[in-house]
């Protein structure tokens, strides 16, 4: 298996694992509480959100977009 190819899993699972702690976090009652009175997620939600976004993108990019080592 490439070397890319890996790296894109792990991407992807550290991306699915960011985005589970992501909602974990949004529903909880402090975050409850904050999103209701300002409209916002808590700033760690909202980063555990975006990385994880950002991971599973990448790691899609990597595993249909990047070059294998064969090619």
């Amino acid at each position: 298996m490439p070397a890319n190819k890996i790296v894109a899993l792990i991407l992807l699972v550290v991306g699915l694992i960011l985005l589970f702690f992501a909602y974990q976090s949004s529903q909880s009652l402090g975050d409850q509480v904050s999103e209701t009175l300002t409209g916002r997620f808590t700033d760690s939600t909202m980063w555990f959100l975006l990385l994880g976004a950002a991971a599973v993108v990448a790691s899609g990019g990597l595993l249909f977009y990047g070059k294998s080592a064969g090619a």
